[in-house]
C-alpha cells in the first residue's frame, strides 16, 4: 500500500507553506531541464517485447527523485505516487513506477551511456552561457578520487577488498567502487564534467590520463578550461608531461609523497612571513575569522627534471577566535606549469580556493546533502550502483545550476540543498498543467536545436 503522507520525512515537507512563485519557477526548471539531457536516447538494454515502462520515463523519475532527496528506489515509487497527474505526465509515467521496475533496468544500463547524458547536459549549460569563468580569466577543470564501499564487486567496476575471518575468501569482503571526479571549478555552479570509474587494477594516478582524455573527447570544441588541477594522488611527472602534451596547464597539490619537490619548496617558501605575502584575504566563518596567505616563487622553475614547472605556490590558512586566538594554523603547497605572473596574486589565491571545490561542493555535496555513501540505492550490483552515481549527479548539476545561475542573488546561491530538494518535491506534488504547457513546449524546441 502506498503511504499517504509525504514520503521523506526528513524533508519535513509541509505543503501548505509551498510558495507560489518559488513552486512555479521549480515547475519550469523541471519542464525545461530535465528533458534536454533527453534520457530517451540512453539505449535501452530490455528486450523490446514486454516492455512496459518507456526507458526515459524511468531514467526521468530517477532523476527527479534524486532532486527532491529520496534515499532509495523504494522512495522513488513513494514519490510518482504522490505526484500531481501534470507531473506525471510531464515525465511519462502513467501511474507509479515499481521500485523493482527500476532498479532491473539500472543494473542492466551501460555507464557509458549514462556518463554520455552529462555531457549533453553540460553542452546545453555551455551554449546558454550558464557555466563562464566567475573569477579566473579562463576555465580550470580540478579532479579528485571518490571511493563507494558496497556488497559486490565485478563487473571491471568495484575493486574486492577482502577481511580476514572466518567464514571463507570472500567473508567479510566488500567491493570498492572508485571514481575519478571532474568538477569545472572556475564555474560558480562547480558542475560536474564527468565521473570515470576506476579499474579495478589501477588507482587514481593509473586513471588520471584517461579520465582527463575522456573529458577532453567529451566537449571537444568548447573552451572550457585551459588548466588542470589535482591533489598529490596524482602529482607526478609523467602525468604533468600527459597534461602539457595536451597544451594544457597544470596545477598539482605538493606533499611529502613528492618529497624533494615538497623540501625544496619548503625551503623556498616556507619561513617567509606574513607581510611577505603576495596576497591576503579574510573571512568570518562559523569557526572563526580565517586569513589566508600565497606566497609565490618562480625560483623552482624547471627544478628536478620537471621541465615546464615555472610557478610555486604556498597557502597558509589560519584560524583565529573572537578574542584573537589562533586555532589552528595550515599550510598548503602547489606546483604549476602556469608562470607566476600570467596571474595577480589575488587570483593565485583564488586559484587554491577554487581546488577545493570538486571536494567542498561536490563529494561533500553529494555526500551530506544527498546521502551518496549511506544511501547508493544500489549496493549489490556495481553496475546498477555506477548508474546511479551517475544519475545523481545529473541531479546535482540540476540544481547547482538553479541555485547559482538562475537564482541571481547572493543570497539565493546560498540557498541550502535540503531547501532546493524540498522545493523540488513541492513542485512535483502540486504542479499544473498550466504551469507545465508553455514550458514544456519551449523545452522541446530548446532540446530539438541544442
Amino acid at each position: 500500500m502506498i503511504p499517504t503522507q509525504p514520503f521523506c520525512k526528513h524533508l519535513h515537507t509541509e505543503v501548505a507553506l509551498v510558495d507560489g512563485r518559488i513552486n512555479r519557477r521549480m515547475a519550469g526548471l523541471l519542464a525545461a531541464r530535465v528533458p534536454e539531457i533527453q534520457l530517451g536516447r540512453v539505449p535501452d538494454p530490455r528486450r523490446a517485447h514486454g516492455r512496459k515502462w518507456t526507458l526515459g520515463s524511468l531514467l526521468g523519475a530517477a532523476v527527479v527523485g534524486l532532486a527532491a532527496g529520496c534515499r532509495s528506489l523504494a522512495e522513488v515509487e513513494h514519490l510518482t505516487a504522490e505526484m500531481a497527474p501534470a507531473a506525471r505526465r510531464a515525465l511519462g509515467l502513467r501511474r507509479r513506477a515499481p521500485d523493482t521496475t527500476m532498479r532491473d533496468v539500472l543494473v542492466q544500463l551501460a555507464p557509458a551511456s549514462l556518463r554520455g547524458r552529462i555531457y549533453r547536459q553540460i553542452r546545453v549549460a555551455c551554449r546558454r552561457k550558464a557555466i563562464a569563468a566567475d573569477v579566473l580569466p579562463f576555465g580550470v577543470l580540478s579532479m579528485d578520487g571518490k571511493v563507494t564501499a558496497i556488497r559486490a564487486w565485478g563487473d571491471g567496476l568495484a575493486q574486492r577488498q577482502r577481511h580476514g575471518g572466518e567464514g571463507g575468501a570472500d567473508a567479510g569482503a566488500r567491493g570498492l567502487l572508485r571514481t575519478v571526479t571532474s568538477v569545472l571549478i572556475s564555474s560558480r555552479a562547480k558542475p560536474v564534467l564527468d565521473a570515470c570509474p576506476i579499474a579495478p587494477e589501477t588507482n587514481e594516478d593509473g586513471q588520471f590520463v584517461q579520465a582527463l582524455d575522456d573529458v577532453l573527447t567529451a566537449y571537444r570544441g568548447l573552451d572550457l578550461f585551459r588548466m588542470v588541477m589535482y591533489d598529490s594522488g596524482a602529482c607526478s611527472l609523467g602525468n604533468a608531461d600527459s597534461v602539457r602534451a595536451r597544451h594544457l596547464q597544470y596545477a598539482f597539490r605538493l606533499d611529502s609523497k613528492q618529497p624533494t619537490l615538497f623540501a625544496e619548496a619548503e625551503r623556498l617558501l616556507g619561513g617567509r612571513r606574513h607581510d611577505e605575502a603576495d596576497s591576503f584575504s579574510e573571512d568570518q566563518t562559523g569557526r572563526g575569522l580565517v586569513r589566508r596567505y600565497a606566497f609565490l616563487t618562480s625560483e623552482m622553475a624547471a627544478y628536478h627534471g620537471w621541465d615546464h614547472l615555472r610557478t610555486t605556490l604556498r597557502v597558509r590558512s589560519e584560524t583565529w577566535s573572537d578574542d584573537g586566538r589562533l586555532i589552528c594554523g595550515e599550510d598548503r603547497y602547489y606546483i604549476a606549469s602556469l608562470a607566476a605572473d600570467r596571474l595577480s596574486g589575488s587570483q593565485w589565491l583564488a586559484l587554491a580556493r577554487l581546488r577545493w571545490g570538486v571536494e567542498n561542493q561536490g563529494h561533500h555535496t553529494l555526500d551530506v546533502a544527498f546521502a551518496e555513501d549511506e544511501h547508493p540505492w544500489i549496493t549489490a550490483d556495481p553496475k546498477g550502483m555506477v548508474a546511479v552515481l551517475l544519475l545523481r549527479r545529473l541531479a546535482y548539476n540540476l540544481l547547482a545550476l538553479f541555485r547559482n545561475v538562475t537564482l541571481r542573488s547572493g543570497a539565493g546561491h546560498r540557498t541550502p540543498w535540503k531547501d532546493l530538494k524540498r522545493w523540488v518535491y513541492n513542485a512535483l506534488i502540486s504542479a499544473t498543467d498550466a504551469q507545465l504547457a508553455g514550458l514544456r513546449q519551449r523545452a522541446e524546441v530548446a532540446a530539438t536545436i541544442a
